[in-house]
């Protein structure tokens, strides 16, 4: 069996339905993409709630196919452009399911009832039947195309709608449409803040989205319509707030009527270069082929072998939502826009970072098997900060920093690309753009700079944000990186002034209450009930909150005493129930707790990293449209579990160790880039068990090439010289690491 085969998109397809918590399901989508593809042709069953990526599993109606979307994100998500919907006879003028333009005139809409029973999703293809009117659609894309075919009954009034203004998480605000022949339709779609889109405008997205589109046959009409009215017919253009165009292709139709689309973030002539670039013509099945296989080639990059086909299926699907994003945001000759001017690069201008999220586990993981899509998007980040004279964003879109969550995440990223030798980029500029985001500037090489810390004289002269904890401890981290960056690039007095402000955590602990808290400017703690207080904390509380020191989980300890933090840690994910969609205790479903149980590694007692990361991996990833226990977030909540299944994790950027638990697989091997990892001594790096990782839970010695390794970690330095790691298993618990 294929590795591309294992692939379920399905898996986490739940959007805000649920009753027990309003954080919602996965939010993942089904439809077809490929790895950093600029297209995602998927259904959407809905624009409007907290459905970021248009569709949610529990609905049961689906109004159209759109070109873009994001993966797994909250907040009500953005794009969902260009959506197309096969129709026969006559509809109204608005889906019926778009909740943020409801209806003025019709009733019903254009929207179909559909089955799940009646979907397939693979990797790079998505089908389904629509009720209503009989349509088998089926979707695939390229890198920057997307390809639907539709299959009409026999003499029906075959018919298309194009809904230009569609956008989720608001609407378009303004759409330019023209008629080129009885084929081809060409346009450009503008999208800002007032119309919505992530945060409902909160996220500050502006982008302009250019298309080309062909069909398989001509159209016997074209007529455009806004605000559930027909325009004038017979015009050619339309440019309108709210466009749309019914194409009616008769019912003569004796194949299934094929529809292909290329998008550009840049231009019209973008679209058309990718329009023109791509070779598959109306040839559906070779693009799905060609896309099936694209997939295959990037599980290259680490693939596992074992006799528990659900733990493969899930490790794929969770491989495949990594490789998502960052995405491709230039044409097919290099161009790409930032606030609408248009540059040229020699590396692969990407988009989408999530940095709050991805920084953990997702970019960890991207070092060993796609160091080049690491590089890629440090090169972007900087590229976008030095256009806009700003800090790194800290949650891009499109070049649109939304600012959302807390710290200086793509410093840390790229701190620890850098430091891991990923380094084709422009370290100083990386270096000044940090240090001035670090140090709040207003001006930067003689321009007005914006810093997206918060301008606090409080953390600059004291290391602490006033009543925000979340907010202080990010930003110590951030710190910490920055130091070793320093220190990397031999800046000894920039070294110790970062790492003196990172060492100053322990002035937040607050003494009465046994754990971390917020502060007052005066620097008198803000009162907690207990841990489970949220004061100052984002999509947390104290107690998850308190243990976010990853770079000295060490000195954390001492601080809450040895014994004590062992209990605390015992106690935090023996009361969690790691399948729930919200834990006050140790909570999978989002990123503040994530990496938490290998710090029983570094505290001497690694078969209890070994307990709970097995215990974690088996019950908060399940399969189904429900199988995430939370927003699966741009890939990080996936990555946890794809690093963790390998055996390892990064508890803390910008450092070396990558800390060991049980390989769930008997063997995996990751393929290494020799363009940035040493591989002196193989080409790739393997793990190998011996004996079943299902049976035998704990790890009773650790070998690396023929060595035994006496500490619980890797350096990514070992790992990425290559080799094989053998690991001795056992029912037991043992004393792994002596």
């Amino acid at each position: 069996m294929k590795k591309a085969e294992y692939v379920d998109p399905m898996i986490g397809t739940v959007g805000d339905e649920q009753e027990e918590s309003f954080h919602g399901g996965g939010k993942t989508y089904p439809g077809a993409c490929v790895p950093g593809g600029m297209v995602q042709l998927s259904p959407d069953t809905v624009t409007g709630g907290d459905n970021g990526t248009g569709y949610n599993f529990c609905h049961n109606t689906i109004e159209g196919f759109s070109l873009n979307r994001m993966s797994g994100i909250g907040w009500y998500g953005d794009l969902g452009n260009v959506q197309i919907m096969p129709v026969t006879g006559e509809t109204d003028l608005r889906s019926g399911s778009n909740e943020e333009v409801p209806f003025k005139k019709g009733t019903e809409g254009w929207k179909s009832a559909f089955s799940h029973e009646n979907e397939i999703a693979k990797a790079g293809y998505y089908s389904v039947l629509l009720d209503r009117y009989g349509i088998k659609a089926e979707t695939t894309v390229s890198e920057r195309t997307g390809m639907i075919r539709f299959a009409y009954p026999h003499n029906s009034d075959a018919r298309v709608i194009f809904n230009f203004s569609r956008r989720i998480g608001g609407h378009a605000d303004y759409e330019e449409i023209n008629i080129v022949n009885d084929r081809r339709i060409e346009g450009h779609i503008c999208c800002t803040p007032a119309g919505g889109g992530l945060g409902r405008g909160g996220g500050n997205i502006s982008y302009n989205l250019y298309f080309v589109i062909e069909t398989s046959v001509p159209a016997k009409s074209m007529r455009f319509f806004a605000n559930e009215e027909f325009a004038q017919d017979g015009i050619k253009s339309f440019e309108h707030e709210d466009a749309g165009l019914i194409a009616e292709f008769g019912n003569g139709l004796n194949e299934p009527l094929v529809i292909k689309c290329s998008i550009s973030y840049t231009d019209l002539d973008g679209a058309r270069k990718n329009f023109a670039a791509d070779t598959y013509g109306f040839d559906f099945d070779g693009m799905a082929e060609a896309a099936f296989d694209k997939w295959e080639k990037a599980f290259d990059g680490a693939n596992v072998e074992g006799s528990n086909e659900t733990d493969k299926k899930l490790f794929y699907t969770c491989l495949y939502h990594v490789l998502l994003d960052p995405r491709i945001a230039a044409d097919t000759d290099g161009r790409f826009t930032i606030a609408n001017d248009v540059f040229e690069a020699e590396y692969t201008h990407r988009t989408v970072f999530s940095g709050w999220d991805v920084y953990r586990s997702e970019f960890p993981l991207l070092t060993l098997i796609s160091p080049e899509t690491v590089n890629d998007e440090v090169n972007s980040l900087i590229r976008i900060a030095e256009h806009k004279g700003t800090s790194l964003p800290r949650w891009e879109v499109l070049s649109n920093d939304s600012k959302s969550m807390v710290g200086d995440p793509a410093v840390i990223m790229a701190s620890d690309a850098y430091i891991k030798g990923i380094r084709n980029f422009d370290v100083k500029k990386l270096y000044e753009i940090s240090k001035a985001s670090a140090l709040c500037a207003d001006e930067f090489a003689g321009k007005p700079f914006t810093t997206v810390r918060r301008k606090s004289e409080q953390y600059l002269n004291e290391a602490y944000v006033p009543e925000r904890l979340s907010d202080t401890l990010e930003l110590l981290l951030a710190d910490y990186t920055m130091a070793k960056l320093a220190k990397v690039l031999g800046k000894k007095e920039d070294y110790e002034f970062f790492m003196s402000r990172a060492k100053r955590y322990p002035e937040n602990y607050n003494e009465q209450l046994g754990f971390m808290a917020p502060r007052y400017s005066d620097g008198s703690f803000v009162f907690e009930q207990d841990e489970y207080d949220d004061d100052g904390t984002v999509e947390s509380n104290i107690y998850q909150q308190s243990w976010f020191v990853p770079y000295d989980v060490e000195g954390l300890s001492e601080l809450f005493g040895k014994e004590r933090t062992l209990e605390l840690l015992e106690r935090f994910f023996e009361k969690a129930d790691f399948k729930r969609l919200w834990n006050d205790d140790y909570n999978h479903s989002n990123e503040p707790c994530h990496n938490i149980t290998h710090y029983f590694d570094i505290l001497g007692k690694p078969d209890r990293t070994q307990y709970w990361t097995r215990r974690v991996q088996k019950e908060a990833y399940r399969t189904g449209a429900f199988g995430f226990c939370g927003n699966e977030d741009v890939g990080q909540l996936s990555a946890w579990y794809v690093l963790s299944a390998l055996g390892f994790a990064q508890v803390c950027p910008a450092n070396d160790e990558y800390y060991i638990n049980t390989p769930l697989f008997k063997s995996a091997k990751i393929r290494l880039d020799p363009k940035y990892h040493s591989c002196t001594a193989d080409k790739a790096f393997s793990v190998e068990c011996d004996k079943d990782p299902e049976k035998y839970p704990y790890i009773a010695a650790v070998y690396l090439n023929g060595k035994k390794v006496t500490r619980p970690y890797l350096t990514y330095a070992e790992i990425t010289s290559g080799g094989v790691m053998k690991v001795e298993l056992s029912k037991e618990p043992c004393e792994s690491f002596k």
